[in-house]
């Protein structure tokens, strides 16, 4: 019984094991080793070689037998080689994953520890405040403590206690301001005249009557004026002085290479310290939200970092139609030691603020975008302005409120004439046929804002169509191939001719004539 047993299972797992995966793998290696018999190859081609048919056709056909053979063999070897490739380079993968998640399990391990360290810490400086970890930082027992606690000096003094510094100085200084008594009667003109004697008076610095026409123009406009041209004729001097004029400073902001999001103008709220770390910027907007004069803020080299990313949310905010949505989040909570004109975290950005950005064009800056050009008045400053004799001036108490009513007013007596207008519309349609470029409701909205305050300050109308032609729509041409728009430049500057007339749109035809050197 027991004897037949064994044999039973001796032919039956036989049948599998020996016949079966012995006679695969025998069978593979036996396939192998007649693919590589050489002699039995040899052996063939000489019997078959010695017969009387074999020919020269047989010749022909051993060749090519043998280069099919050889040519099999090639790809069974690069097939080979290739699978073992993917094996070793999955094989890597899968061990490189092992490790990152090793190393994320470290960091972690790590995170934990630096967590638990960082709460020992805050628990001793919570401990040096007189407090027990769980009391109230403004000196109330948090829920859920029992115990008795007397209010002591210390608990007193941080019901005082501000994340906001500097704002919370402000509102305490502000309860002793006293406004100056604003010059409600000076014209558009006279504020040129004085700025430029007073530069020159004061501080022996020389501009053209045109670019003060244009800078004071520009504040009708847009928020943002960009001052751009070669180093050293006074594009970061204009606005410094002008706050001087006005007698409030200007804040200068030097704009640094790592400059990337909002923080560097705002700050931001350290979770530490539970304090805000608020910039000089943040402090000359809240103290604009009190008063009623002119606030400027020089951005210095302002595309040494990409404009786009840190003053993003300012040009989104600044474009918006009503002045109710120009609102910033600051933080998303309400503290009650908070400063009086923040409402729930946020602040409502001054209208009384203006941000003039001064450009370099060489190697070490940032080309500016489309996105901020047409958000912006560019004006450039490329040449010294000549000595001339001026008397001694003095500074101006200006209300911003009475430099936007002059600016309407100019927009009622001095609108764009009509048939300005219909020649800009047509110019429009020619753009568009010849470069595929349209002018856009922005920059349509802006000429009708800077032309009639341009002709308030004293310029004439064709002068400012010429400046928003040649800043805000010719500019775009740079952006285009010029080798494939060589022959419709010229056609432009004859159709200038034509329309305007060949003296005006000087500074449009001369910037076209600049392309066609380039060209």
């Amino acid at each position: 019984m027991g004897a037949s047993i064994i044999r039973f299972l001796e032919d039956f797992l036989a049948q599998f094991f020996v016949k079966g995966v012995w006679g695969i793998i025998k069978g593979i290696g036996l396939g192998i080793a007649n693919i590589f018999n050489i002699p039995k190859y040899i052996e063939i081609f000489k019997a078959w070689s010695s017969t009387p048919e074999f020919g020269v056709g047989g010749w022909v056909l051993a060749i090519l037998s043998i280069i099919v053979i050889l040519a099999v063999l090639g790809i069974l070897i690069w097939l080979f080689v290739l699978l073992l490739r993917k094996y070793v380079r999955f094989r890597k993968t899968v061990v490189d994953q092992e490790e990152l998640l090793n190393e994320v399990a470290s960091l972690n391990r790590e995170v934990i520890k630096l967590s638990t360290e960082k709460e020992k810490i805050l628990a001793m400086k919570v401990s040096q405040l007189g407090l027990r970890p769980g009391d109230d930082p403004y000196g109330a027992i948090t829920e859920g403590d029992g115990d008795d606690h007397d209010e002591t000096d210390e608990d007193r003094m941080d019901e005082d206690y501000s994340r906001f510094y500097k704002l919370t100085q402000v509102d305490l200084e502000i309860e002793n301001y006293i406004p100056p008594d604003y010059n409600n009667e000076i014209t558009l003109p006279e504020i040129c005249d004085m700025f430029r004697n007073f530069a020159c008076s004061r501080m022996g610095l020389y501009y053209e009557e045109r670019v003060i026409r244009l800078f004071v123009s520009a504040f009708a406009t847009t928020r943002l004026i960009l001052l751009q041209g070669i180093s050293g004729t006074g594009k970061t001097s204009l606005p410094y002085e002008f706050g001087k004029f006005l007698r409030n400073d200007a804040t200068i902001c030097s704009v640094q290479p790592s400059w990337r999001d909002r923080t560097e103008l705002f700050g931001y709220f350290n979770e530490f310290t539970k304090r805000f770390n608020e910039t000089e910027l943040l402090k000359k907007m809240y103290e604009a939200t009190y008063k009623d004069e002119i606030f400027l803020t020089i951005m210095d080299e302002m595309n040494i970092a990409r404009v786009e990313y840190y003053f993003a949310e300012l040009l989104s905010i600044l474009e918006m139609p009503s002045r109710d949505e120009w609102v910033v989040s600051l933080v998303p909570s309400v503290w009650p030691t908070d400063p009086k004109n923040l409402f729930d975290g946020k602040l409502r950005l001054p209208e009384n603020m203006w941000y003039i950005g001064t450009i370099n064009i060489d190697d070490s800056t940032f080309a500016v975008t489309d996105k901020v050009y047409d958000r912006a008045i560019p004006i450039d400053i490329n040449t010294k302005g000549k000595h001339f004799d001026a008397p001694w001036t003095d500074h101006l108490a200006l209300s911003y409120k009475h430099l936007e009513s002059m600016f309407q007013e100019c927009k009622v007596k001095h609108k764009v004439s009509e048939e300005n207008l219909r020649k800009l519309a047509e110019l429009d349609d020619y753009v568009i046929e010849h470069f595929r470029l349209a002018f856009g409701n922005r920059i349509v909205k802006q000429l009708e804002d800077f032309i009639p305050a341009y002709v308030g300050c004293g310029g004439t109308e064709i002068d400012g169509l010429d400046f928003i032609l040649c800043h805000k729509i010719l500019r775009k041409f740079e952006a285009l191939n010029l080798s494939f728009i060589r022959d419709e430049v010229g056609g432009l500057i004859t159709y200038l001719n034509k329309h305007f007339g060949k003296s005006n749109m000087k500074e449009s035809k001369e910037y076209l004539e600049r392309l066609q050197k380039l060209i």
